[in-house]
Order: structure tokens, then C-alpha cells, then sequence
């Protein structure tokens, strides 16, 4: 009797591509050292900008970290991880994005080593785990407190954000307004960055940039006999349309004689006036409508001397609320004197043949606007991206509390401390803790690089400042190649920067590391999963 022949059994579906074990592994950090690399060259302050070109032809010109990764539009499914974590670092903190993904790259290059001596994953994961416990201590024991009152640090908080970006040239201007700016919408200790409204136009240079205590809007007035400049204003928010409501099922009006189309008309005029006259007894010289505003009804608010803007987002609505102190009115009939806002000067202001509606000088504001200019669209979009890492910075340091030197001086201190708790380790655990603060070092040797310094001599120099007592926030001087005490030259950040970028790394690097198996289906397996070849055609 013949040996019967076992057929190959597929659980899979047709087209699937599988790659598991060492394989798999590589080829996952492969991927994130790529991401990595790529942004590598924009950190510090002799960071080299990346020019992205869509498949539109827009081009975008930075060295913010998450911006190139959103517009790189990454598809290894690794790579997106790394991607994930750096939007993250983007929406807890607000800056260290560049940061946190030369991070998770350097962790996973150094555990790729500890892979090939043999060293289990899992036993890899547990030592990283170990290493970010030991260096959030170490990096909560060495920060530094700060208040609102410490003007002089949040200032240096903002310009260590903008140092190597677009803006520098003007970096102690804009934090100047960045630190005010959250000073302002400060409120019991309280922030919400979304109180800060971040306007730009093109035309003259970022110095001429401004911050206003109100609102600027990108609107005009609803008609031209409206004053330009009104004094004193008394503002009516409305979140309701001054026009007739269309009804909402179709509705026919028959008119069989010439006056009911005339009376008909009257009403319509009427109801008009009515609202008109809700707004003039309130006492409001400016009206600034959510909804529309129906032409008759511009007419009668300019004869009231009546300024008038309309179509205004929600967002611009909440930020109006706050600076002006009036109350969103849902319902015209509702209006009346309590509702209303206040502000110094309300005017209509054109900018490069564009009219503007400047709502400023606002009492006791709680939502301001920060004007940005510059001489190119390319260049107030990099300003403005550098005055949000300041902002998210400054934030997030007066949220905390705590901030730390820059320049690389918290992370030689890290990896210091952690060589130390290395060596108190038994076991293959060691090995993974003294990778990752060899990993953590990543950050001064490419501050180094990216100035044109040797990085083996700086580090070097680095390691034995920080040996000596008080020596903690020794960093890099990249302008002039030597080792520089960081806080007395006003590189500060705030400690969530570090804290946060730490954790994120370490928790991606971990997850991709514990990944053994990829399987991935082609976009056909998948519209044909479990379907037997010839029934294709029954689709």
C-alpha cells in the first residue's frame, strides 16, 4: 500500500506575505531607525530644515519632527508606530517630537545588538522598562521649580524652542509675546493654549509681528456706510441668524391680489426691524453674527452706526466670549445689556488689499491673538509652528512646575545615573539598562554632528564635567564646540519634554521589540477572503 502524501495545509489567505522570528524583528527596527534617520539631521539649533513637496506640487519647508512625518505619509506599519509616538509628544507637550524619535530609533538599534548576542526580547523589554523607571527618578530629582513670577526662565523656555527654527532671528520678540500671551489667558492656574489664536498674514517681517488683547478676525464689514473705527465698543456675540428662517418643509403662499403681495413684504420688513431694534436697546455698536445677516437688515444697523461682521466660526465665537467678557446669545429676543462684551476699539483694518475686523484692547482679557508676519507664506508657517512649540512649551512648564536644562545636559545625567544602576543589576537585565543609556547619549552626539563637531571628544569632555559635583547641567555649546553650564546660558525646557519622550520611546521600542510575527494582507486576499477562485466572476 502506497504512502499516502500529505497535502500543504493554508491558513492564510491567498497573497498574504508572512515574515516571522529574526526576521520580522529586524526588519521592524530597520523601518523605525529609518524614520528615525530622517529626522535626525533637524535637531538642535544647527538642525538642517527638509523640503516636502506634495503630489499637489505645495511645498512645505521645516525641521518641526511631526510635521515631516505627517506630510512623509509613512506606510511600513512599524514606521507609523514611531509616527503615532511623535504626534503624541505633539499633543501632551507641544515640542520634543524631533526628540522622542531619535529616542525610540537608538533604543531598538542597541537592543538589535542585544538580539544578536542571543538575549531574549522579553528579558530586553523588562531591562528598558527598569531604565525609564530609574531615569524619570533621576530626571524628577534634578528639575528645577518655576512659577509665573520667573518671567526671565519662560522666556529663555521659549527662545530654547525656537533656537534652529525659521523664526530665530526674531526669537526673543516672539517669546517676548508668547510669555505674555499665556500670562494673559492664564486663569487660577489654569491654561488652554486653544485661548491663544494664532493668526498669520503674509507681508512685512516676523519683527513686525504683534500680540493683541482680543480677537483678531479674518472678516470684513457686512457693508461698506458702517463706521471703520468704532471707541468704546459694546459688543453683541450672536449665535443667530438676522434674517427670516426659511421654513423647513416646502410651504406655498398663495396671493391672489397686489396689496397682501405688499403687506406680505411689510411683515417680512417688520420682522426685520424688530431685530434691529433688539440690538440697538441693548446698547451694542458692533454686532459679530455666527449665522447670516440679511441685507435689509445691514442696511438699518449701518443707518444705527452699527459695525457688523458675520459667518464667524464657533471657535472665534468662544475666544470673543472670554477676551470681551460678553455672553453668546442663541436667541435675538434674548439679548439685553448683560450680554454684552466690551472692548477698547473695534476697527477695520486692510492688510494686502484683505480687510480685517481687529477686535483689541480688551479689559481683563482671557483670550488673546498673536498677529504673525513674515515676508513669504513659507516663512509665517514656520514662524508659526515655532511659536506653537513655544507656547506648548511655556504651558506645559507652568502647568508642571518643573523645568530642566537643555542642551543635552538632562540626558548626560541620565545616562550617568543609569551606568551607576547598571552595575548594582544582576543578570542579562545589566546589558539592557547600560543599552539604553548608551542609547539616551544618541541626543548630545547628534547635537554634536549636526554642528560639525566630534562627537567622541564632546561627549567625552561631557561625561567627566558631569562627574564632578554641581556639574548637572553641563551641555553643548554647538556654536562654539565646547562644554557650557546650560541653565546660566538660558537653555531651559520643561521637564514633560524629557519625561514624556522618554516614556513614549521606551514603550514603543518595547512593542515593536516583543513582535515576532508580521502577516500582511494584500488588498486582494482581502476583498476575496475564503472565496474559492471561481466564484470570483459571482461577485
Amino acid at each position: 500500500m502506497n504512502q499516502q502524501q500529505l497535502q500543504p495545509i493554508f491558513i492564510l489567505p491567498e497573497g498574504s506575505q508572512r515574515t516571522t522570528g529574526k526576521d520580522a524583528q529586524r526588519n521592524n527596527i530597520a523601518a523605525a531607525k529609518a524614520v528615525a534617520e530622517t529626522v535626525r539631521t533637524t535637531l538642535g539649533p544647527k538642525g538642517m530644515d527638509k523640503m516636502l513637496v506634495d503630489s499637489l506640487g505645495d511645498v512645505i519647508v521645516t525641521n518641526d519632527g511631526v510635521t515631516i512625518l505627517k506630510e512623509m505619509q509613512v506606510e511600513h506599519p512599524a514606521a507609523k508606530m514611531i509616527v503615532e509616538v511623535a504626534k503624541t509628544q505633539e499633543a501632551e507637550v507641544g515640542d520634543g517630537t524631533t526628540t522622542v524619535v531619535v529616542l525610540a530609533g537608538e533604543f531598538l538599534k542597541n537592543a538589535e545588538r542585544l538580539l544578536d548576542d542571543n538575549i531574549h526580547p522579553t528579558v530586553i523589554a523588562k531591562g528598558y522598562r527598569m531604565a525609564e523607571e530609574k531615569a524619570q527618578l533621576v530626571l524628577k530629582n534634578i528639575a528645577e521649580n518655576i512659577t509665573e513670577k520667573d518671567t526671565e526662565i519662560l522666556k529663555n523656555i521659549a527662545m530654547t524652542a525656537m533656537t534652529g527654527k525659521g523664526a530665530e532671528n526674531s526669537k526673543e520678540l516672539l517669546a517676548k509675546l508668547c510669555v505674555s500671551a499665556v500670562k494673559q489667558v492664564m486663569e487660577n492656574g489654569y491654561i488652554d493654549n486653544n485661548d491663544i489664536k494664532v493668526e498669520k498674514k503674509v507681508g512685512e517681517g516676523v519683527e513686525n509681528s504683534e500680540l493683541i488683547l482680543g480677537i483678531v478676525l479674518d472678516k470684513e464689514r457686512v457693508h461698506n456706510a458702517m463706521p471703520r473705527i468704532v471707541k468704546n465698543a459694546k459688543i453683541a456675540l450672536l449665535d443667530a441668524a438676522l434674517e427670516i428662517k426659511n421654513p423647513e418643509t416646502d410651504t406655498k403662499v398663495q396671493i391672489s391680489d397686489p396689496s397682501q403681495l405688499q403687506a406680505f413684504l411689510d411683515q417680512e420688513e417688520k420682522i426685520l426691524k424688530k431685530m434691529v431694534e433688539k440690538v440697538v436697546n441693548s446698547g451694542a455698536n458692533v454686532v459679530v453674527c455666527q449665522k447670516g445677516i440679511d441685507d435689509l437688515v445691514q442696511h438699518f444697523l449701518a443707518k444705527n452706526n452699527i459695525y457688523a461682521v458675520r459667518r464667524v466660526k464657533k471657535s472665534d465665537m468662544d475666544r470673543l466670549a472670554r477676551a470681551t467678557n460678553g455672553k453668546v446669545v442663541n436667541n435675538i429676543n434674548d439679548l439685553g445689556k448683560d450680554d454684552i462684551g466690551n472692548a477698547g476699539i473695534v476697527e477695520a483694518v486692510k492688510i494686502n488689499e484683505e480687510e480685517m475686523t481687529y477686535i483689541r484692547e480688551c479689559k481683563n482679557a482671557k483670550a488673546v491673538t498673536l498677529l504673525l508676519r513674515g515676508s513669504t507664506q513659507h516663512v509665517v508657517d514656520e514662524t508659526e509652528r515655532a511659536v506653537m512649540d513655544a507656547l506648548g512649551g511655556i504651558s506645559t512648564s507652568l502647568k508642571d512646575g518643573k523645568v530642566v536644562a537643555g542642551a543635552a545636559a538632562a540626558e548626560v545625567e541620565v545616562a550617568r545615573n543609569l551606568r551607576i544602576y547598571a552595575n548594582s543589576l544582576m543578570g542579562k537585565e545589566q546589558l539592557a539598562v547600560l543599552a539604553y543609556a548608551d542609547a539616551i547619549e544618541i541626543i548630545p552626539r547628534t547635537l554634536a554632528e549636526n554642528a560639525g563637531l566630534d562627537p567622541v571628544d564632546l561627549l567625552t569632555d561631557l561625561k567627566s564635567k558631569h562627574e564632578v559635583k554641581g556639574g548637572k547641567w553641563q551641555g553643548v555649546d554647538v556654536f562654539n564646540g565646547k562644554v557650557i553650564d546650560a541653565w546660566k546660558a538660558g537653555i531651559v525646557e520643561p521637564l514633560k519634554i524629557k519625561t514624556q519622550a522618554i516614556k513614549s520611546a521606551t514603550e514603543v521600542a518595547e512593542m515593536i521589540l516583543r513582535i515576532d510575527d508580521v502577516i500582511a494582507a494584500t488588498g486582494e486576499s482581502k476583498r476575496q477572503r475564503g472565496m474559492p477562485p471561481n466564484m470570483e466572476g459571482m461577485m
